[in-house]
């Protein structure tokens, strides 16, 4: 009866029912991965990439087309984020410019200092009204991993280098990015793995665009203790990270093999950012971050740690809308799809990831089996 009734008002109340399982009722019409399986398949995304091989980290800016709503989503306990409180709903701004994903730990915070300097210089940004020769003030939040240990040139005194990386990458955004090592995964560890740069989409079978960035640099490891099978192996879609299948190991509780065996207050971090074209406000957005933690989950044992900074952002360009009725289960849907796309994209990254110059991490191509 109470499986009749809930099918009933949600009739009633006008929520479509596809998330629904019925044996009576033929199965909906499946996604797809999206055109570039990456986040510049949601459409009115633009994303930007730069490194610095010989100080090995490096910066990656999610750029909108206008700006876009935004909320975030803080797991780890050792964050390092710029204007995070701007993006609570209570609060004037409920829209961003960009979004700066960085290494350099505290250092790399300045990139989003490069790319709302770039921002301000051509007018975007917000303003209580216009006001000739006052600049805008563009809105930039930003996460920041450490990789200040990677072995890279960190001698760098009063100028680091990440205010220049930020305005490189901004200035080369474009409608494709590379994965692997690249951009704020460029110095990355995945536990004892190199980590780097993923992404990942998917296109829902009514048409709704969901993707994912990810800069993985966790403590634990992204694989199964002693083989080359991904956690996130259920959810590979075709081959996209190597096609290997679900492991039929049996995996102790406390076995943290290919973790980091020494971590540090603040020295790993997996930072992300959802986005979704579908038009939703900003509580509903922290809702899909929220959800979408469970794809680090599904991805990286163990995650969440004392010692990780998790910070997942989700965004929305609103190029589709969505109608009133139902929106709680669209949601809902949305952040499933969200955690499933998150966990592919880490597992992508690690794939993707190659040797910097004169680093000697181990990569996951060149583990056996």
């Amino acid at each position: 009866m109470k499986r009749r009734h809930f099918l009933l008002s949600g009739l009633a109340a006008g929520i479509p029912l596809s998330g629904v399982a019925r044996a009576d009722t033929p199965p909906q019409a499946e996604g797809h991965v999206g055109a570039t399986n990456s986040l510049t398949d949601v459409t009115g995304l633009s994303v930007g990439q730069a490194q610095s091989p010989g100080a090995r980290t490096g910066v990656t800016v999610i750029l909108p087309d206008s700006p876009a709503p935004c909320a975030v989503d803080v797991r780890g306990g050792g964050p390092g984020t710029r204007e995070t409180d701007a993006l609570n709903g209570w609060n004037l701004v409920h829209r961003i410019d960009a979004l700066t994903l960085s290494g350099g730990s505290v250092y790399g915070l300045a990139a989003a200092d490069g790319v709302a300097a770039w921002l301000g210089a051509r007018g975007r940004g917000f303003a209580m009204r216009r006001v000739k020769d006052i600049p805008v003030s563009p809105i930039v939040p930003a996460a920041i991993l450490y990789d200040l240990d990677n072995g890279g040139d960190k001698s760098w005194g009063e100028t680091p280098p990440y205010r220049a990386l930020g305005i490189e990458a901004v200035s080369q955004a474009r409608r494709s990015m590379a994965l692997g090592t690249v951009g704020a995964g460029y110095g990355a560890m995945a536990g004892q793995l190199k980590g780097g740069i993923g992404s990942a989409s998917w296109v829902s079978h009514d048409g709704y665009t969901v993707a994912a960035i990810v800069a993985t640099n966790s403590l634990g490891s992204v694989t199964l203790p002693h083989e080359k099978h991904f956690w996130a192996a259920p959810f590979e879609q075709g081959r996209e990270f190597g096609g290997l299948g679900v492991s039929t190991s049996r995996i102790a509780p406390e076995d943290w093999s290919g973790t980091k065996l020494a971590p540090a207050p603040r020295a790993n971090t997996t930072l992300a950012c959802i986005a979704t074209d579908a038009a939703l406000t900003q509580e509903e957005l922290k809702r899909i971050a929220m959800m979408a933690q469970d794809g680090l989950a599904r991805a990286i044992h163990p995650v969440h740690s004392p010692f990780d900074g998790d910070t997942i952002f989700a965004l929305a360009t609103g190029h589709k809308s969505v109608p009133d009725a139902g929106r709680e289960l669209l949601v809902t849907h949305l952040g499933s799809i969200a955690a499933d796309v998150l966990a592919r994209a880490v597992a992508r990254g690690v794939y993707s990831a190659t040797q910097p110059p004169g680093m000697n991490a181990p990569l996951w191509s060149a583990l056996p089996g």
